[in-house]
């Protein structure tokens, strides 16, 4: 195994690591709204969920991935009635790329976050 540390994402917020590979595969931890700089984006859905996918690509590209070798995402919301507008922003990101998927409401995120999104990538 191999612990992924990037500064252009956010920092964890915990005892955690930004991701693990494993073989040929890469388990990123959740992605919320943080900067890299480790500052809360208190924004709208939309702003948060940029925010997110970025930090997450900046995670798969520390370990030699990209959204295009993602086989599942797992998306947390805290509202289900931003789910079109999470699809919409998801699809900037991901582009002809299909990644199973699954998205859960969640009763509260870190921080209060909007949203959180997790990833499985091949490396």
């Amino acid at each position: 195994m191999k612990i992924i540390q990037t500064a252009n994402s956010a920092p964890a917020i915990g005892p955690y690591s930004q991701a693990i590979v494993a073989g040929n595969l890469i388990f990123t931890s959740g992605q919320i709204a943080l900067t890299p700089a480790g500052e809360f984006l208190d924004g709208t859905i939309e702003e948060q969920a940029r925010q997110a996918l970025k930090n997450l690509g900046a995670v798969l590209q520390a370990a030699n991935s990209d959204f295009s070798k993602v086989v599942k995402t797992t998306i947390f919301l805290a509202e289900m009635d931003d789910f079109a507008k999470v699809n919409a922003i998801y699809a900037e990101f991901f582009g002809d790329a299909k990644p199973a998927r699954s998205t859960v409401a969640a009763a509260k995120l870190p921080k209060n976050a909007k949203i959180e999104i997790e990833a499985i990538a091949e490396i």
